[in-house]
């Protein structure tokens, strides 16, 4: 059996543990890494009762569970999926591929940078006069259901457009901004609230927000708070608090698009 363990098998192995690795990952980043674990613990134990100890009642009874198990999981964790095959298809996996034909000069950098500053510096503003905002920022995964829940603005990003939407007496302040290609798609959206225990008390519905958007996608969420006047950012299911505005553009720079 050793004698005819080749690559073949050690590719496949490789292939299964990067799968297993990202799946973890995305169910970490949503929230729902215990049932991970459960379904993990549940696989084990049938394979060790079905096949290793060959113990037939038991094994018989799990195998009808596993055969309608698919359907269950993919009711389950049909966002997670979606994510999954979302982000598997992405533009940033295969960049090696695509850099091979298309270059980004320096045009590129400088129009990312142009799409930046006017979110810092609505953010700064905000920030000092303690103007509540919540600004999600696209990235692979589609928001246009999200978009919906709102008012459509498709306006080029603007500081002034932005502070005036979050303005305390304007009728869409309590929503979220959602940014994408450069343009704020939609304003007074209404976002998916995190349950995380872990998120402190003094943290409010922007901050649950945030995090719950981030979770449930890959998108990039700011939260400015009316109560503190402080920058937080939340990404990939990790929510982190008081930023100043270096650290905030230092951020905005390393996202793929804006």
């Amino acid at each position: 059996m050793i004698e005819s363990f080749g690559i073949k098998d050690v590719l496949d192995i490789v292939i299964v543990a990067l799968i297993l690795y990202y799946l973890y990952k995305i169910m970490k980043e949503s929230g729902t890494i215990n049932i991970f674990y459960g379904v993990l613990a549940f696989i084990l134990v049938w394979v060790v009762a079905a096949e290793i100890l060959e113990m037939k009642l038991i094994g018989t009874i799990l195998d009808k569970v596993m055969s309608i198990g698919l359907l269950i999981l993919v009711i389950i964790f049909q966002d997670q999926i979606k994510r999954f095959l979302v982000e598997l298809g992405s533009k940033k996996r295969w960049k090696f591929l695509t850099g091979m034909f298309h270059h980004r000069g320096k045009d590129g950098g400088e129009d990312l940078h142009s799409r930046v500053m006017p979110i810092v510096y609505a953010c700064m503003n905000m920030s000092k006069s303690k103007t509540g905002a919540l600004i999600v920022i696209q990235q692979d995964v589609p928001l246009e259901n999200y978009e919906k829940s709102g008012d459509i603005i498709d306006a080029e990003i603007n500081s002034r457009l932005i502070e005036n939407i979050f303005f305390k007496n304007s009728p869409l302040h309590d929503g979220a901004m959602i940014i994408d290609g450069g343009k704020i798609k939609a304003a007074g959206c209404i976002l998916p609230v995190s349950h995380d225990t872990n998120v402190p008390r003094s943290l409010g519905l922007r901050h649950r927000s945030a995090l719950g958007i981030s979770q449930a996608t890959d998108a990039f969420a700011i939260v400015v708070s009316e109560e503190t006047g402080n920058i937080s950012v939340a990404h990939r299911g990790q929510l982190t608090t008081r930023l100043s505005s270096t650290e905030l553009e230092k951020r905005l720079s390393h996202l793929s698009v804006i």
